[in-house]
């Protein structure tokens, strides 16, 4: 049994992850300041007894002794990131330092939840590892953006200095069940408004292209990146099914059968008009990883998560 940290452990996606290491067989200790977190996603995992919960923020030292650290905090979506820009850096840059510091001293090994978003609004496509990024550093998203682009340096050269063993995933756009419901992102969006029958607000002409990765795949892919050997990465972990905003508008539509019309409005500043992994590398170094659900999928079990939270409500 590992004793495994998980910082940011009660958000959408690590919350997902706790469960599934729990399932393995580990001893999971969550930490979560609950910014974006919610006791909501883990109070069904609470009453295993391998399981605790501790309220902590990372931009402050901790101290515990575990064998594996999985650094997840950090909100993540344009509305919770751009509401406190400086606390999102802080959480990003010194975040990294307080986990990269424990992961030192007590030899642990330490994965870092980047971000597609360090390539910015990209001039490569689809996105490759080795692309630096096309990075506004000034701008409204730069506090994401450059903060997970200055945690990257931090791990590498932890690893170069300190021989830490480090691993470094950049995530594509990520969705599933126990996403917050008013994060701004574009799937939970359309899903809330077309459940209430509300306009579907398309940002821009609908054009821009995502690559939508279902929670589980994600964390298959960030376990198997953990559990690599003499591989730090980066590497990309996402789907590289390419779909533009209007498609993914009358996907929703039609799963929830709503009657919602679409809308149209300005594009947010610097909001990248493409957005696809390179996932060769992961195909190479993470055991023939690559996404099993795809979005017609894990759209409907998404849509049947919030169709039972608004309900609850």
């Amino acid at each position: 049994m590992k004793r495994v940290l998980v910082t940011g452990g009660a958000g959408f996606i690590g919350s997902h992850l706790c469960e599934r290491l729990l399932n393995e067989g580990n001893d999971v200790v969550c930490l979560d300041n609950y910014f974006t977190g919610n006791k909501r996603n883990i109070v069904h995992l609470m009453d295993n007894p391998y399981f605790e919960v501790i309220r902590h923020d990372v931009t402050h030292p901790f101290f515990i002794e575990v064998d594996e650290i999985y650094n997840m905090a950090c909100p993540a979506s344009p509305i919770h990131y751009q509401y406190n820009p400086i606390k999102t850096i802080k959480t990003s840059v010194m975040g990294a330092i307080n986990m990269l510091g424990l992961a030192k001293r007590i030899k642990a090994k330490i994965l870092q939840a980047s971000t597609s978003e360090v390539y910015g609004d990209p001039l490569v496509h689809p996105q490759v590892e080795e692309y630096w990024g096309n990075v506004n550093p000034i701008g409204i998203r730069s506090c994401y953006d450059e903060g997970k682009r200055c945690a990257e340096s931090l791990f590498f050269n932890y690893n170069r200095q300190n021989e830490v063993d480090i691993k470094v995933i950049r995530i594509f756009n990520t969705y599933g069940p126990r996403m917050h419901p008013q994060d701004g992102r574009v799937v939970s969006n359309f899903i809330v408004q077309a459940l209430k029958g509300e306009d579907i607000t398309i940002f821009g002409d609908g054009k821009q292209t995502r690559s939508f990765q279902y929670v589980d795949d994600l964390v298959e892919g960030a376990i198997r990146m953990m559990n690599t050997e003499g591989f730090s990465g980066p590497v990309n972990v996402g789907n590289p099914n390419e779909f533009t905003m209007l498609e993914l508008a009358q996907e929703v539509l039609r799963i929830t059968n709503s009657k919602s019309k679409l809308i149209f409005l300005p594009l947010p500043a610097d909001d990248p008009t493409q957005r696809k992994p390179d996932i060769t590398l992961a195909k190479k170094e993470l055991d023939n990883w690559e996404p099993k659900i795809q979005l017609a999928e894990g759209l409907e079990k998404t849509i049947n998560y919030f169709d039972n939270l608004l309900r609850d409500v």
